[in-house]
């Protein structure tokens, strides 16, 4: 009876597991802000056959490894679908993930503490929501979640020569994947002070070779990709210097540069706490009674607890260093949070005041979406023009939005009312999952057509027929979502975005003057004051920005050498 019990615990976490994450998947196009961007260099690694270089548009992209972009490449090889593709491989990141935080818990402490570490994780607000997303971060996550697994195999429970060298190779995937990977062989930091004060079950077996030969490990995985692509760059730069400046901007740039010196996401030294306690919701709800009991541990010199909790205190400082600071760049410490706090959870779960917390939690949440749907239904004029200004909504979205804010807050008030206060840890459980299910199966088809570029590059493609088309400060997914050959003028980044586009411009009116039937496509805040807009076409509104389409007559009243920008353009990002 208890091996039957234990089997259908295991099996309902996975199985909810899958619809929490999978929930959705084939049903969204990719959404800004990174998506569409990830998803046009995976495209164009498929249609061109080099995987070795990434390219946004006709420009190399430099800004991360090609690594989370080879899977997606490799998914729509093995799918066909692109509408699949681009989010498998954060949906098996996440799985991935999961499996480490339950089967390290299990190995360390007990098979229950092992789905208590699961369930945490599980269920946080930002775990779910960025593995829902085909981001860079949920491969990162396991990356460094499955190198934290393997070094802890070895530090704990050792010698395991195996698992210690699978910490530094999957380490070094992750730095391929995002340069952050290495971060997680700072777990020896701790586990070398522990191991020489002494503590009862920690060992760094250093006087074995074997230990001193891990690195060799992580500079095979590096190696995996750093070294064809410096042996291609180089030999390339010799007839194209802009394979010299993107290993340079790849490899010092985008790395030790950002660190050193941040150029976008600044906040203050303070922000991931804030992250932590609200985005790491619902399990920090605990660390009121947390904080002691591993105060007790620490004192009884368990290192079980001392390496997850140092390791997660280091990468916090380490990312808390610099000006920029984003919600991601702490994520990957998020597992072994959960890990550490799963011992204390059984505990925890019975008091009173913790389930107080977590049905205060819950029936937040519900009143939020409830407010949030009764207004949207109700015509509540401010919100409305908001909707209809940044996204576009049709009357019919907005009421299908309203509504499924409606049913989502009804659920969880439901979840709230049939296991109240007393088995509130149920109420959260269901109260989220139905959360993210509903999300991914009735959220997804009412936001994506404002959240895509499809219906935008589709009637773009039609008004233009037979003739040819140019992109102007286009962003991601424009260039993704349009089904014909384009001409592009460079891609206008953040830095210098005005400066782009007036480039742009200047290329883009000769070329259309060059022969008949030629359009260009255009960001609305970056059309040209000489521009004739009663002869343009409005597209409509996505990503919270306007499109146009112009024919020649809107642009022949311009001068390419004196292009001028309406001063109000504010050069937001346009994701």
């Amino acid at each position: 009876m208890l091996a039957s019990r234990a089997s259908r615990e295991t099996w309902l976490f996975w199985i909810v597991a899958v619809l929490v994450l999978g929930a959705g998947i084939g049903l969204r196009d990719p959404w800004p802000a990174d998506e569409p961007r990830f998803a046009l260099v995976a495209k164009q690694m498929v249609e061109s056959g080099d995987w070795l270089f990434p390219h946004r548009g006709t420009e190399l992209y430099s800004d991360k490894p090609p690594m989370f972009m080879w899977t997606q490449a490799a998914a729509y090889t093995l799918t066909g679908n692109w509408r699949v593709a681009f989010l498998l491989p954060s949906l098996l990141a996440a799985l991935g993930t999961l499996w480490c935080v339950v089967d390290l818990g299990r190995r360390l402490w007990t098979r229950r503490v092992g789905l208590y570490a699961g369930w945490a994780l599980l269920l946080t607000l930002h775990f779910t929501y960025q593995a829902k997303k085909a981001q860079i971060d949920p491969s990162v996550v396991f990356w460094i979640t499955l190198a934290n697994y393997g070094l802890l195999r070895h530090l704990l429970q050792g010698p395991r020569w195996g698992w210690w060298w699978l910490g530094w190779f999957a380490a070094g995937i992750g730095t391929i994947t995002k340069g952050v990977g290495a971060l997680a062989l700072l777990m020896i930091v701790p586990a070398a002070v522990a191991s020489f004060a002494r503590w009862p079950n920690v060992r760094l077996h250093a006087r074995d070779w074997r230990f001193w030969s891990a690195p060799l490990a992580f500079v095979a995985a590096v190696s995996l990709w750093l070294v064809p692509m410096v042996l291609a760059a180089t030999a390339r730069a010799a007839h194209d210097p802009a394979y010299r400046a993107y290993m340079d901007d790849i490899l010092f740039r985008q790395t030790a540069g950002r660190y050193a010196k941040s150029w976008d996401h600044h906040n203050p030294p303070w922000y991931h706490l804030g992250v932590m306690l609200t985005m790491w919701l619902p399990p920090m709800l605990a660390l009121p009674w947390a904080l002691p009991a591993w105060r007790r541990r620490l004192k009884r010199r368990d290192a079980r607890y001392l390496l997850p909790i140092a390791w997660w205190a280091l990468i916090v400082v380490f990312f808390s260093i610099p000006d920029g600071k984003r919600d991601v760049y702490i994520l990957p410490a998020l597992p072994m949070a959960c890990l550490a706090l799963a011992p204390l959870l059984p505990g925890v779960l019975r008091r009173r005041a913790m389930r107080g917390l977590l049905a205060a939690f819950v029936a937040l949440l519900a009143v939020a979406m409830a407010t949030l749907g009764g207004a949207v239904l109700a015509g509540h004029a401010e919100l409305q023009a908001k909707l209809v200004a940044q996204r576009g909504f049709s009357a019919g979205e907005m009421r299908a939005l309203g509504a499924f804010l409606l049913a989502v807050g009804a659920w969880m008030a439901g979840a709230l009312l049939w296991f109240r206060v007393r088995r509130a840890p149920q109420a959260v459980a269901w109260a989220l999952a139905g959360l993210w299910v509903l999300f991914g199966l009735v959220g997804y088809p009412i936001l994506n057509r404002s959240s895509s570029a499809e219906e935008v590059m589709t009637r773009a493609s039609r008004l233009v027929g037979n003739g040819e088309l140019a992109l102007v400060a286009w962003r991601e997914q424009n260039l993704l979502a349009i089904d014909r050959p384009v001409v592009t003028f460079g891609f206008a980044k953040n830095e210098d975005w005005s400066e782009q586009w007036v480039r742009q411009w200047q290329q883009a009116i000769p070329w259309q003057r060059a022969r008949p039937r030629r359009f260009v496509f255009a960001l609305g805040e970056a059309i040209p004051t000489c521009v004739d807009r009663a002869q343009a076409i409005a597209l409509g509104i996505a990503n919270r920005r306007d499109w146009w389409l112009l024919p020649e007559a809107a642009t022949r009243g311009c001068d390419p050498k004196a292009i001028a920008l309406d001063p109000r353009a504010d050069g937001k990002d346009a994701d």
